[in-house]
């Protein structure tokens, strides 16, 4: 249905992404003649790999060397990966191992084949995968998971998978044992998309120990649903923020947790919704494109931000978000402080916002979001 992004892989891999990204479907189409799929989420399936993981061994002896195998959900049965590796070791079989969460896999002490495959990431849908035929408005409301997308009713679907989350991916991987706990934890934390993670006010709002959200911040991370954005340190003694910021893997997922799905995005909603939809596109690009330069964000103590700030291999990039049709002077505060800081000439800035028309206000180049998404998809902002 859609060009997706990542191209078929060639080699041994991992293959992660949260759930309902399209991992399955990627594989079926890309991996279709003479492949040998092993399908974790059929319970049968899973029963009888997990009495006995030398069945994969012993079922995949007799394929040529080279010959592809899948195993889908690979984190449910972590002791599978030790058969891996003697398959891969013995036999140069190929194998693709896709599953939404490497939590088990390292709690469970396994082989984690030691650099014999390499790891690729499931996003969901990006503007240029769509042809950039987007409406912004819906998208940054109920985000890009393919079904969201093409759904009449993004809604239902984006409740149905919150719900299915918490119940897989949670409750039944056992990931804690304080599920009323955790779904408190997931609503708060959603409310807090974007902003200067305290973890202090989190855990009251929430009901539960800051040890303990720390913690469900880690299964957040680890299942894919979310990723810490680090304060990038400049190099002089100026006082910056030390807090880092945590953002959820699609807006729409948002809206989902936080209950805001039935009604209209309210304003202060918009401006972190349109900021976690851009991102996220920005790490899609990142990867897809094996650029993959880690992101940052900048804040002084006095409030003065850059949304994002990454070092390439060309010198600087900045980009500031907006939500609003007007783009204010002051929006430029930040990356004029980082233009002193780093020069001119090593430093690109950028802005987004949701007016119609491209502008230049020194040294910022500010771009309708569309827009923006066709120059990041280009190469032309990244690179």
């Amino acid at each position: 249905m859609f060009a997706r992004k990542l191209n078929k892989i060639q080699t041994s891999a991992f293959l992660l992404g949260p759930r309902g990204t399209g991992k399955s479907t990627w594989i079926k189409e890309n991996y279709r003649d003479d492949t040998v799929m092993y399908d974790l989420l059929n319970t049968t399936e899973l029963i009888r790999l997990s009495r006995d993981p030398s069945l994969l061994y012993r079922e995949t002896v007799h394929l040529p060397a080279g010959s592809w195998v899948v195993v889908d959900e690979i984190q449910k049965v972590p002791a599978l990966l030790n058969e891996v590796h003697r398959i891969i070791e013995e036999k140069k079989l190929r194998f693709i191992l896709s599953g939404s969460s490497g939590r088990k896999l390292r709690e469970s002490g396994v082989n984690l084949l030691a650099g014999r495959a390499l790891t690729y990431n499931m996003f969901p849908l990006v503007s240029q995968e769509v042809g950039f035929e987007l409406d912004l408005e819906k998208q940054i409301s109920h985000g890009m998971l393919p079904v969201s997308y093409v759904s009449k009713n993004p809604k239902k679907y984006l409740q149905a998978y919150t719900e299915t989350y918490l119940k897989e991916e949670i409750r039944e991987e056992a990931l804690t044992r304080n599920f009323g706990s955790f779904a408190r934890f997931l609503e708060v934390a959603a409310r807090q998309n974007g902003q200067l993670t305290n973890t202090t006010a989190i855990a009251r709002d929430a009901g539960v120990a800051r040890q303990t959200v720390q913690g469900y911040f880690d299964i957040l991370v680890d299942t894919l649903i979310g990723f810490w954005l680090e304060p990038w340190k400049l190099k002089r003694t100026t006082r910056q923020v030390s807090h880092s910021k945590f953002y959820f893997f699609d807006s729409g997922v948002v809206r989902a947790l936080t209950g805001r799905l039935p009604y209209p995005a309210a304003p202060e909603e918009s401006g972190p919704l349109l900021e976690c939809f851009l991102l996220n596109e920005i790490r899609a690009y990142l990867h897809y494109t094996e650029l993959d330069y880690p992101l940052y964000f900048w804040r002084s103590q006095g409030g003065v931000e850059v949304d994002v700030l990454l070092e390439t291999s060309r010198g600087f990039v900045a980009i500031e978000f907006k939500y609003g049709s007007r783009w204010d002077k002051r929006f430029n505060r930040g990356m004029h402080r980082l233009t002193d800081e780093f020069g001119a000439n090593r430093i690109n800035c950028f802005g987004v916002f949701m007016g119609a028309r491209q502008l230049s206000i020194d040294p910022v180049t500010v771009y309708p979001a569309l827009d923006f998404l066709k120059h990041l998809w280009s190469g032309k902002i990244i690179s």
